[in-house]
């Protein structure tokens, strides 16, 4: 008789080795599906309470050319419930208010779960501005905007961070960026103040910065609200970005880091190359990641 332990096990591989073929020529990614298949052979138990977990997502932006039923289409091809949803085209309208209903209705129906909203900029410490865009988010129904204020603005944003209750998860954007360029000029900032004032650390503009993408992780630790996870062939060059697993970055690293601090929030895909038929690379990006979780022996 097979017992139900190696019934799970025998299962699994089978699963994993299937996916690997669809991950095609990407060696890594082959190899991480075999370690996951050891590790779960030598008797861990999928999706129990001693499993780490990723949970993949994507960052709107990278369909900012297409309509909100494509996104929807995207993001179910995908095979992610997880969408943080920008203000371009129809994705998620901040004005007029009627619009902003008939989006969160539309992804509510098509069983997608938006996880936030952004980037979205505050400029000024302009209390009218501020507050529009918080009832944005309240209207949204979501707790987590990813801005960036500037650091001039940020006081007065934080006043609206605690009146609302919605925490804020300030984007780097690396050395062009005068206000963030890396995730510890923001912590350096938001130390002392409200504890619902965070980061998105985006892995692509950090490790332009020279900031080492893994130990960032790990100093802002509780603080990490968010993360836009791309991968890049040259760690300095924002123009050499590919689809995650053809680059330098440090996937298996990140993900190590997120579990050693306790993430619970998501890693979101952002693709910012071939705009106008993005989904090949990011299937391609998805795939290699899930095989990395895999041979990890984390879940997706």
């Amino acid at each position: 008789m097979v017992s139900a332990t190696s019934r799970r096990t025998f299962l699994r591989a089978g699963a994993l080795s299937a996916a690997a073929v669809g991950v095609g020529s990407n060696l890594e990614a082959k190899l991480a599906f075999a370690r996951g298949i050891e590790c779960f052979g030598s008797g861990g138990v999928p999706g129990s309470q001693q499993t780490p977990q990723v949970k993949l997502g994507v960052a709107s932006y990278s369909f900012h050319k297409f309509d909100r039923a494509h996104v929807i289409d995207f993001t179910r091809q995908l095979n992610t419930p997880y969408l943080n949803v920008k203000d371009v085209n129809d994705q998620m309208p901040m004005k007029p208010i009627s619009e902003t209903a008939e989006a969160v209705a539309a992804y509510q129906a098509a069983g997608i779960q938006v996880t936030a909203l952004g980037v979205i900029y505050f400029p000024s410490s302009d209390a009218a501005d501020i507050e529009e865009k918080f009832d944005y988010a309240k209207r949204a129904g979501v707790s987590l905007i990813v801005g960036s204020p500037t650091r001039d603005s940020l006081p007065a944003v934080e006043k609206f961070v605690q009146r609302y209750d919605i925490r804020l998860a300030i984007h780097n954007h690396g050395p062009e960026d005068k206000q963030w360029p890396s995730p510890l000029d923001i912590l350096a900032v938001i130390k002392p103040m409200d504890p619902r004032i965070g980061l998105c650390i985006d892995v692509g503009h950090t490790a332009r910065t020279g900031t080492d993408v893994v130990e960032a992780i790990r100093t802002a630790g509780s603080r990490v609200f968010d993360l836009h996870i791309k991968d890049l062939a040259d760690m300095k060059v924002k123009e050499s970005q590919v689809a995650v697993g053809d680059g330098k970055m440090p996937i298996r690293g990140i993900f190590e880091a997120l579990n050693a601090i306790g993430y619970k929030g998501y890693v979101d895909l952002e693709y910012e190359i071939h705009e106008d038929d993005p989904l090949p690379g990011m299937i391609k990006s998805f795939a290699y990641m899930r095989g990395v979780l895999a041979g990890m022996g984390y879940r997706d």
